[in-house]
């Protein structure tokens, strides 16, 4: 027997199939977030710095700055990751082809491009409304804006992203998850916290009012943004509740975008007990900051199992938002990306009926034996044999490509 039969028998002696597992692994789409790419800076205005409470930090050569550029380096990275991707999209991202048009005018046809590298690719596409760097979310607020002008360009925005998503969905023949993350709140405590909460609620059913087919509509919420540390418009509790009194919206869970000691993981199984789709942002929170690169950590595995043992394969949309400026951004992509796909792969791998059923007995000991052993199985092997199938390097040997296409493309961009 080589080392992947060997591995493969040891998991199987616990009652798991592990070929059912790599089927499903290879099947479960990952979207991966086209911003990485260029540092979030999107296409309106190359150069412009990010605002909005949010900021990318670094300098590293080679960012993308043009949509061939972008594609190529997207290219790059998902030839180096297994199984079935789509692509995360910025509204300010669109290819407009040189003409200027302002955020509540765009229209589907300026993601065309986007569209066909998809189609080319095989991918899926999701996308998001930009409520930031903008010249009229300056000041830190978009759609609970006190300025009824204002707030209504932003509304407007809105009401045209979700359109955009569902142009995509037609062209694409399949669901386009649209979004909507707002920066809006105050760098100090506020006199009034209820007043811009009701202004983002008939924001958000304006925007909503429209029928659409083949969109997934979600809100995201956030502890604070940069500049914006006091208070935020768009909390947790308020998403929460808002999603429950409004069908066909759901409320996506980002893990960088809760207290220090609030675990998504925790999180998921209440919302799954309520809702049929649970949207993920996956990222990694680091003290004050919510996007560095995902890692293979604790949290990440822990989302992992509960959307595994939880027969949510199906149900838990999982998309990354992180952004590096400081190291090679097409390896950022492929660490993140393939870490989320290590740690379902692992989750696929144990044997949840048999542990459920120890907590379910009492047998507690046990139990925590068993968690504990499941860490030192031969996994590897298992991965290993994965990446063999799906074309891709199983270890590091992938970085050499990278490294090679920075010397041949990325460091000669100026």
């Amino acid at each position: 027997m080589n080392a992947y039969e060997q591995a493969k028998a040891r998991y199987e002696a616990l009652g798991v199939n592990v070929d059912a597992a790599l089927a499903a692994l290879a099947n479960k789409a990952i979207s991966i977030h086209c911003w990485q790419g260029d540092d979030v800076g999107g296409f309106e205005n190359i150069g412009q710095a990010l605002s909005g409470g949010i900021q990318a930090t670094g300098n590293y050569p080679g960012k993308a700055r043009t949509p061939q550029e972008l594609m190529a380096d997207f290219e790059k990275a998902i030839s180096l990751i297994p199984g079935k991707k789509r692509i995360n999209l910025h509204a300010s991202y669109a290819v407009t082809g040189g003409e200027k048009v302002d955020r509540d005018r765009l229209e589907g046809r300026h993601f065309d491009a986007w569209i066909e590298f998809a189609k080319k690719n095989d991918l899926g596409i999701d996308f998001n409304p930009t409520f930031f760097s903008h010249p009229l979310a300056a000041d830190g607020l978009t759609l609970s804006h006190p300025n009824e002008e204002i707030r209504m360009f932003w509304v407007r925005h809105g009401i045209q992203s979700r359109r955009i998503a569902a142009y995509i969905a037609e062209k694409l023949g399949q669901p386009v998850l649209n979004n909507v993350w707002i920066p809006d709140g105050y760098k100090d405590v506020p006199a009034d916290r209820l007043g811009p909460r009701l202004r983002l609620m008939d924001s958000l059913d304006r925007i909503f009012a429209e029928k659409l087919d083949g969109v997934i509509d979600c809100v995201e919420s956030k502890v604070f943004g940069i500049g914006l540390e006091a208070y935020t418009v768009g909390s947790g509790e308020f998403y929460m509740a808002y999603a429950a009194r409004h069908p066909g919206v759901y409320n996506l869970l980002d893990n960088g975008h809760y207290h220090p000691t609030e675990m998504v993981s925790d999180k998921m199984s209440s919302l799954l007990a309520f809702f049929d789709k649970l949207p993920l942002h996956v990222t990694r929170p680091v003290r004050w900051d919510s996007d560095h690169v995902v890692r293979l950590d604790d949290e990440l595995q822990e989302i992992a199992r509960e959307i595994v043992r939880n027969d949510a394969m199906d149900k838990v949309l999982i998309g990354l938002d992180y952004f590096d400026a400081s190291i090679n951004r097409v390896a950022a992509w492929v660490i993140g990306t393939r870490n989320m796909q290590k740690a379902l792969l692992q989750a696929l791998l144990m044997p949840h009926a048999r542990l459920k059923r120890l907590q379910e007995e009492g047998c507690f000991t046990e139990l925590l034996m068993q968690q504990e052993e499941m860490k030192s199985y031969p996994f590897g092997e298992i991965w290993a044999h994965y990446c063999q199938t799906q074309g891709v390097p199983a270890d590091e040997s992938w970085f050499a490509q990278v490294m090679q296409y920075e010397k041949d493309v990325l460091s000669k961009r100026a």
